[in-house]
């Protein structure tokens, strides 16, 4: 069986400014309608489109079968 992956980066903001479960559950179950299984969620600071550092986020890993 063959499988595809999907990476999503969620930056704090993405979610309303703080890390929301309830925001993070409705996202989960949107790409799982779409048929995405969750595969892995590893914290991380992503990095900013301006300026050194990054912000506090999220790295959400998908799988489904092709």
């Amino acid at each position: 069986m063959a499988y595809e992956y999907k990476v999503v980066e969620i930056r704090e903001k993405m979610l309303g400014g703080k890390m929301s479960g309830d925001k993070l559950e409705t996202m989960l179950n949107e790409h799982a309608r779409q048929g995405w299984r969750l595969k892995a969620i590893t914290s991380t600071e992503i990095k900013g489109r301006v300026g050194p550092g990054g912000v506090d986020g999220l790295i959400v890993t998908f799988e489904r079968s092709v």
